[in-house]
């Protein structure tokens, strides 16, 4: 038995250049980090030819299905071929968090079953290997319109700066932030549930076909990466970080008018009422969660104006993708695709 785990991100700045429509022309970069809430796989054998059915998964479904190409779940699917599994096998898959809530959900989940598969198989993949396969299977395979970012986070875990030159060629830059700093950080953050679950797919769309029109907000966006970096890693005020993200979240709003809608603004305004100092929608956009930077005695104020949202603790720079537990009792394992 394989348990693997891969973390949900926060992005900060920087969101929307992770897209090939954008970075392979102008390139691209994003400040963020991986939380504490994962996605988790497990797969284990099982003597299939003792039943009717040769792959078994669990999810919010169960499929029990005889050949790989019968399985309703695209990811399943399309992963379970890329690594050339077609018997003998039992996945299971749970999360910390809902999925479409603009956190890395889905990305999550996928780096999180390919890690699994691959320590099935017996095979060592790198991190960044992993996020580039991940891509492969949600860009080429699934032709999801998403960006490259969430798989990164996902994979190699930490607090980054990421810059995107082609969709092999991703740098992973770790902020070197002091461990007090990076507590001091995390105190000023409050991450609400808006009540609102999308799929990024139906979001982003209308973002890319306007992304020759939005060059120049986006080479905006792309350049509060840098500046976030330096007020991060300097001994600058943590104050001039929540006012940057305040303006990421106008530049971000201005992109399409589906990024945000009244109830989300109603929301930010709120926050900023009871003391936040900025904040973003996460994501692409349309609900999910709202991240709030604000001082730490003004928390309880921001928690009394949103005492009916959920609201979730998280702390920055979790691990990457990992095996958390491996166990090689049980039946012998039937790896080759042709058995």
């Amino acid at each position: 038995m394989i348990i693997s785990r891969a973390p949900v991100r926060i992005s900060f700045f920087g969101g929307g250049t992770d897209y090939p429509e954008h970075f392979l022309g102008q390139g691209g970069a994003v400040l963020a980090t991986a939380i504490d809430k994962y996605s988790y796989t497990t797969a284990s054998t099982f003597l299939s030819h003792l039943f009717d059915y040769a792959v078994r998964l669990s999810y919010r479904e169960n499929e029990l299905v005889k050949r790989v190409e019968d399985i309703r779940h695209n990811v399943f699917r399309e992963c379970l071929k890329l690594l050339g599994l077609c018997r003998d096998i039992e996945l299971h898959a749970v999360a910390d968090l809902p999925a479409f809530t603009g956190l890395g959900s889905s990305s999550a989940f996928t780096v999180s079953l390919l890690h699994a598969l691959h320590s099935f198989k017996g095979d060592f993949i790198p991190p960044l290997e992993l996020a580039y396969e991940a891509i492969h299977v949600e860009r080429d395979l699934l032709h999801d319109k998403v960006g490259c970012q969430d798989q990164v986070l996902a994979a190699v875990g930490g607090f980054n700066l990421v810059e995107f030159r082609t969709e092999r060629d991703i740098v992973v830059r770790r902020v070197p932030i002091a461990p007090e700093r990076l507590r001091e950080f995390e105190r000023h953050l409050l991450v609400v549930f808006t009540g609102i679950r999308r799929k990024a797919n139906e979001v982003v769309a209308t973002q890319l076909a306007k992304v020759a029109d939005n060059r120049a907000v986006l080479e905006q966006m792309h350049a509060m990466v840098y500046e976030g970096w330096d007020i991060l890693t300097s001994q600058r005020p943590l104050t001039e970080f929540g006012r940057l993200l305040n303006d990421a979240w106008c530049a971000k709003r201005s992109l399409d008018g589906g990024v945000s809608n009244v109830e989300i603004d109603a929301m930010y305004e709120a926050g900023q009422r009871a003391g936040a100092i900025g904040g973003k929608l996460l994501g692409a956009g349309g609900g999910g969660f709202l991240l709030f930077f604000a001082p730490p005695d003004r928390h309880q104020q921001l928690l009394d104006v949103f005492k009916d949202q959920q609201v979730l603790d998280v702390r920055c720079n979790a691990p990457g993708s990992e095996i958390i537990f491996a166990s090689s009792t049980g039946p012998k394992r039937l790896l080759d695709a042709s058995a």
